[in-house]
């Protein structure tokens, strides 16, 4: 990959060494690809299938290269920060004008797929209106996204997380929190975790933080992120019932 400009107005700013194992492919026009100079990729495939599209990826170092397919469609952005590195090719894609966000430090394991949006159109039948709209992804500095995980449009997920293995992530989640499952919930929080992996880096038993430097991202999950259940209202009739038997319950 090298710096490059065509006739359409597409571009791809880079001014570091060049890099192999790479395959952009411009369809419409007024295209950027913005890549940091000390950026390391693995296999990258970018495809800007419409126009005004807009993908930017930060330097790299100190961990894993990092590896994706991106399918960037009209008026949309895809935005890696630094440090963000991946086991294996992840896929993200963003049509619509929507945003894929994801924040430095962020660690994705393999199969792991951000998608704003489904690929096809689907309509409800009596209104003709659309039932499932393209929406943004924002994920937070320092996300751990496990094995096979999927994050689904419209959702934010708080720096320091951790989505389990193979979960699907249709709503929003908090700061330092584990959610799994599918659909994917919050199962824990107030916790942080820390990339040395646990048979590659010494010590080969670590029972707690004192055997790994602590980064910047421990803290207590913020409550005021997390949903509030609240207890449906009664009906107005099933309310007079109650008041009504506990009068006859104090006169007798």
């Amino acid at each position: 990959m090298r710096a490059y400009d065509d006739e359409r107005g597409n571009r791809i700013e880079y001014d570091g060494p060049e890099i192999e194992n790479v395959k952009i492919v411009f369809t419409g026009g007024n295209n950027l690809l913005r890549v940091a100079r000390e950026a390391r990729l693995g296999r990258f495939v970018a495809q800007f299938n419409c126009s005004d599209g807009i993908v930017e990826l930060g330097r790299n170092h100190g961990v894993p290269k990092f590896a994706a397919t991106i399918r960037i469609g009209q008026d949309s952005r895809v935005l890696i920060g630094d440090n963000v590195s991946t086991t294996a090719t992840c896929g993200i894609s963003a049509t619509e004008g929507t945003t894929v966000s994801i924040g430095r430090d962020t660690m994705i394991a393999t199969g792991v797929q951000l998608r704003a949006d489904d690929g096809h159109p689907i309509f409800d039948v009596r209104s003709g209106k659309r039932a499932n709209r393209s929406k943004d992804i924002t994920i937070g500095e320092h996300v751990w996204l496990a094995y096979n995980s999927t994050v689904l449009g419209g959702v934010t997920i708080g720096s320091g997380s951790v989505i389990g293995f193979g979960s699907i992530v249709t709503k929003n989640v908090a700061n330092n929190a584990i959610a799994a499952g599918n659909p994917a919930k919050t199962v824990r929080r107030d916790i942080a975790w820390e990339r040395p992996h646990l048979s590659l880096v010494a010590p080969f038993y670590k029972p707690d933080a004192s055997t790994v430097d602590r980064s910047p991202y421990w803290g207590l999950t913020e409550e005021a992120s997390q949903p509030v259940v609240t207890a449906p209202k009664r009906s107005l009739a099933l309310r007079v019932r109650s008041r009504i038997a506990r009068a006859v319950n104090a006169r007798s």
